[in-house]
């Protein structure tokens, strides 16, 4: 009874919900200052193959506010550990499909880790193990001070912050109905939440974990990306075994909204071929 209540409350908590009873498991992850309704225009192209779950992490979208906690939160091992109780509550035990944009990539990686026998794949959109430069080496895309002023402008003028920072991420030259959404969502997550998510997002460095992934994925990089560039794609193709690197054409960080039939069809063509390179 006290493990029933438990998992319902996780439930709950991470606002989730279940799509179809029957089928492969797709689990999806939004990025930051996002939720669950940003994989709307990817779901419908699924509904009849697939059991799909989405949720929201503690501090996004519909989640329970009262459950946020910094400390937790100020790791990607707490998003990761959200992950992990949603498939628990669900009782999914394997063959998870793990989907996720932008900083979730990295999060869905570190519970693969975890959990290995849980997920039978990852579809990583946008990702990046690190955001900073670390030349030569490394570029991430930002200099730390870059970075330190992005935060610095989230405490000082949290909309005009919001408004910056939406058609970065959309990568609309011109206000659009995707800059629109994004900086809808950026404003609607609790400043105090968003700012501990910004720091854990842009300062996380999980280069060293990539060799540690034992299952197989697929890498949607996007063509022209502001936050994520080519050189990261590649750079997490050539660190993560067994991985398929698939560039689509599309501008921005958020295929999933601007282009969802790409992102669709380059998951059904990897679930169908998954042997192919």
């Amino acid at each position: 009874m006290l493990l029933l209540e438990s998992y319902l409350n996780i439930l709950n908590r991470n606002n989730v919900h279940v799509q179809a009873n029957n089928g492969p498991v797709l689990l999806y992850a939004h990025g930051f200052g996002c939720n669950q309704t940003m994989w709307n225009q990817v779901t419908p192209y699924f509904e009849s193959t697939h059991r799909q779950v989405l949720f929201d992490y503690v501090g996004s979208g519909k989640s329970d506010l009262a459950s946020f906690d910094v400390k937790r939160y100020s790791s990607l091992q707490g998003y990761a550990q959200d992950v992990l109780d949603v498939c628990d509550a669900l009782g999914l035990s394997n063959g998870v499909t793990f989907v996720g944009h932008s900083v979730s990539c990295s999060v869905g990686l570190l519970a693969s880790i975890a959990r290995p026998e849980l997920f039978d794949r990852l579809v990583l959109l946008g990702p990046s193990p690190c955001f900073l430069n670390h030349p030569p080496d490394y570029l991430g895309g930002f200099e730390r001070e870059d970075l330190e002023g992005l935060l610095s402008l989230m405490d000082q003028n949290y909309i005009g912050w919001a408004n910056y920072l939406a058609p970065v991420v959309s990568g609309e030259t011109e206000a659009g109905a995707l800059t629109g959404e994004l900086s809808d969502s950026f404003c609607s997550t609790d400043p105090t939440v968003a700012r501990v998510f910004a720091q854990t997002t842009f300062f996380s460095d999980n280069r060293a974990d990539l060799p540690l992934v034992s299952r197989p994925c697929l890498i949607l990089q996007h063509r022209e990306d502001a936050l994520a560039p080519l050189g990261v794609g590649e750079y997490m193709h050539a660190h993560l075994q067994g991985s398929t690197l698939k560039v689509l054409d599309v501008v921005g960080h958020c295929g999933h909204m601007s282009q969802p039939f790409l992102v669709a069809e380059a998951m059904r063509n990897y679930f169908n071929n998954l042997s192919l390179p």
